[in-house]
């Protein structure tokens, strides 16, 4: 089985992670390392590069549907909600904690100095950090995670802000400062998840990948997801989602915010989700899609479309 991933430490450690899984399942596996738009071009914001949402997964799926792969290995949060003609989202394994950390020689957001300079490629955190500390210097920072540390360390930034997932899987959380608070900072849609896609067509192959698939991680990011698609806001947005099951029933924070902080508007339900099938999947999906119209109807639609007038 041939598994398309990108280059980076991190989705390399990703594709070791499922192809060890397929290993000890029986299967042989071949890792297929593929550039992305993304990883080539890395001065700039992302949303500034031509074609936007999908820069980290375009070039993944291309070679998926013309048979050069067998599955493609994507981070959540990178793979857009609009599906794929020809492809299916064939397993989402457990997924790892899905929230973002403070890297800092500070050791909290409220410690960092007046007007620190924080480092960030998301516009999800930049407006959230904002929203709680108007004074900060938010700049963007591209490149692997072992590349922004660096920058840190020579002192380009007081402070990073990370998933704490990548730390993790790098065996790098000796760097973490602060674990954020779902207070203060809402993960990505589909953050700490792994997303792995092969064609709808090979039955094979998604057989074997649903051995991988976790349903209670697959239930809330599929929540996750359909608040993303109802507030067509695609991977970049300033929108944060935490699904996650409480008590054996499925529960979707969602927020929006406008890019510089100053609006922030939230949504939060919860839903018995049925513990079987298709059943379960259209109750999760269908509560995204409550949640995202509560925003919707607080006028999240604007400042979405703000952010994307600005070009952040």
């Amino acid at each position: 089985m041939r598994i398309g991933t990108r280059g980076s430490p991190l989705a390399r450690w990703q594709a070791d992670w499922v192809a060890a899984g397929l290993r000890a399942r029986g299967h042989t596996v071949e890792l297929v390392p593929i550039s992305t738009r993304g990883d080539r071009q890395q001065v700039g914001p992302i949303g500034q590069i031509a074609g936007g949402d999908g820069v980290f997964t375009k070039e993944l799926q291309r070679a998926l549907l013309a048979g050069e792969i067998d599955l493609a290995v994507h981070s959540l949060k990178d793979l857009p909600t609009e599906p794929v003609a020809g492809l299916a989202l064939a397993a989402v394994p457990p997924r790892a904690p899905n929230g973002d950390v403070l890297v800092s020689p500070q050791h909290s957001v409220d410690e960092l100095p007046q007007g620190a300079i924080v480092g960030t490629g998301s516009l999800r955190r930049r407006a959230q950090l904002l929203h709680r500390r108007a004074d900060l210097q938010m700049v963007g920072v591209r490149g692997n995670v072992e590349t922004r540390l660096a920058k840190l360390e020579r002192g380009e930034y007081a402070a990073l802000v990370l998933a704490e997932a990548g730390l993790l899987r790098l065996g790098l959380e000796r760097h973490i400062s602060q674990r954020l608070p779902k207070t203060l900072m809402l993960p990505a849609v589909g953050q700490g998840a792994l997303g792995i896609e092969a064609r709808a067509d090979d039955e094979p192959t998604r057989a074997v990948l649903a051995q991988l698939d976790d349903p209670d991680t697959r239930a809330a990011v599929t929540a996750e997801r359909a608040m993303l698609a109802r507030l067509s806001g695609g991977c970049l947005a300033p929108v944060g989602a935490w699904g996650r099951w409480e008590a054996g029933r499925l529960a979707l924070a969602g927020v929006v915010l406008s890019v510089d902080g100053a609006q922030r508007l939230a949504a939060e339900l919860v839903t018995d989700a049925a513990h079987a099938g298709g059943s379960r999947s259209s109750t999760a999906a269908e509560l995204g899609r409550q949640v995202a119209d509560a925003l919707l109807a607080q006028g999240a639609a604007e400042l979405i479309d703000e952010a994307r007038r600005q070009g952040a």
